[in-house]
């Protein structure tokens, strides 16, 4: 990646992890409109990465939870 994409997913995996800490969605948007206002290059990068991100958790949990699912059933199934 260029430095633009680095900074900016840098700069969204900390910020996801305040929003998460913090209990405030709205920190996304409010990190994306300070970059947009003076780069909409930086801005646009970061909002790539925070849904690159975000969506790479969602599935990694659904995985997680088939995962459990199936192992439950496996187990069930022996008993």
């Amino acid at each position: 990646m260029g430095v633009t994409e680095d900074l900016a997913d840098a700069l969204a995996k900390d910020t996801i992890e305040a929003a998460e800490a913090m209990g405030d969605e709205r920190l996304i948007e409010e990190v994306s409109k300070q970059l947009g206002a003076s780069s909409q290059t930086t801005q646009e990068a970061y909002m790539t990465a925070v849904r690159v991100r975000l969506s790479e958790k969602r599935a990694r949990a659904f995985l997680q939870e088939k995962l459990k699912d199936f192992l439950a059933e496996q187990k069930a199934q022996k008993g």
